[in-house]
Formats: structure tokens, sequence, C-alpha cells
């Protein structure tokens, strides 16, 4: 769909700056709010994108736990647990590359 590609192109967008944002330095972000709540907006907007992705297209990356980034956004959004700056920091380290190959896998399947 012409929609999927907007919104692929959003997360691959969010997830440029996240990699700007942090660019490896841990220090830098765990004592910056300015970077932390970049961090955290550029989190929630590809969390926001990817539920309005079709399930079809989501179907073709069955390795990418898109529910489990629906909740991971509410938490962002309504803070109900609190926001703990270490595992936001893991999911920088550790989901955000896995999920940047699978949308550019996604977006280069797109007509």
């Amino acid at each position: 769909m012409k929609e999927d590609a907007v919104f692929l192109r959003h997360v691959l967008n969010c997830i440029k700056r996240i990699k700007e944002d942090v660019a490896g330095r841990r220090d830098s972000f765990m004592v910056s709010h300015t970077i932390q709540d970049a961090v955290l907006r550029n989190l929630q907007v590809i969390a926001e994108s990817t539920q309005r992705l079709s399930e079809e297209i989501k179907a073709t990356q069955p390795e990418i736990e898109w529910r489990r980034i629906a909740a991971f956004r509410n938490v962002l959004v309504h803070n109900y647990l609190g926001i703990d700056i270490e595992k936001i920091w893991d999911v920088v380290q550790r989901d955000i590359p896995v999920l940047e190959q699978a949308v550019s896998r996604m977006l280069a399947r797109q007509p």
C-alpha cells in the first residue's frame, strides 16, 4: 500500500534521528534530559507509525513484535510505570537496529 511506504519512511527517519542523538554515547544519553526527550519522542513516533501499517505488510516481517511496539508506545505516552532510562538505552541499542533492518526490507519491496 502507498500509505505503508509513508509510515515506513517515518520510522526510518526517526531511527536516523535517534542514532544521531545517541551516537553510541551512553554517558551523554544518561545525563542529558534533552537527548532523552528527543529519543523518547522519536520512539513514540516510531510506535505510532508502526500501528498504522497494514497487517499485510507487518506479516512480511514476523520476527518483529508489532504488538510489543504498540504496548511500548502506551508506556511512553501514558507513563504508566515510569520510564526507566536504562531500559530505553537497551531498546535503542538492541531493538532499534533490528527494526531498522526490517523496515528497510519492507520499504525496498514497496512500489
